[in-house]
């Protein structure tokens, strides 16, 4: 039987303040459930830095003004998904060190908006169990001291959680 791999791209945002990291409350995809970097895809002819400041302010309230590229991985796992079987996340990481505005825990609704809002959560209150693969990603950038791996992540299992886990 061969692997059948659904592939999704996109940018994503890391913004933290002392040990807290800026994040969404996720409300579709593999990830729904879970604390999520903001971010996502881009659309038709959008650059990734154009891409990195929609969706961040689309999803957390506030726009990044000042922001850096920090690198590219992936991230694989199981997930039945119409007809594909495994989920290949190809990410973007931006380092985003500042910004205007103040993050929303309520953010506007529209076709395609997977954030239900967003806050700072200290990183040690994120893990498995309650974030997805990228901030497990961020906080470990984080807890390097700016070093960013660019190692793709492969996960044997992938639970989808059918209720939240944010608290």
């Amino acid at each position: 039987m061969s692997k059948k791999y659904h592939k999704a791209f996109g940018v994503y945002g890391i913004i933290q303040k002392n040990n807290n990291l800026l994040v969404i409350k996720k409300n579709g995809g593999p990830y729904i459930n879970r604390f999520d970097l903001p971010g996502g895809s881009l659309e038709d002819g959008e650059s990734l830095s154009s891409a990195i400041i929609r969706e961040v302010e689309e999803e957390t309230g506030v726009k990044p003004l000042e922001l850096f590229q920090l690198g590219t991985c992936s991230f694989k796992y199981p997930w039945n998904y119409e007809k594909w079987r495994y989920n290949q996340h190809i990410t973007v990481f931006y380092k985003i060190n500042d910004f205007s505005g103040s993050n929303l825990e309520k953010v506007s609704q529209f076709m395609g908006q997977d954030s239900i809002g967003s806050k700072f959560m200290n990183i040690n209150e994120l893990s498995i169990n309650n974030s997805s693969p990228l901030v497990l990603k961020a906080k470990q950038y984080i807890e390097n001291n700016g070093n960013f791996s660019v190692d793709d992540v492969i996960y044997k299992n992938w639970e989808v959680l059918d209720k939240p886990n944010y608290f």
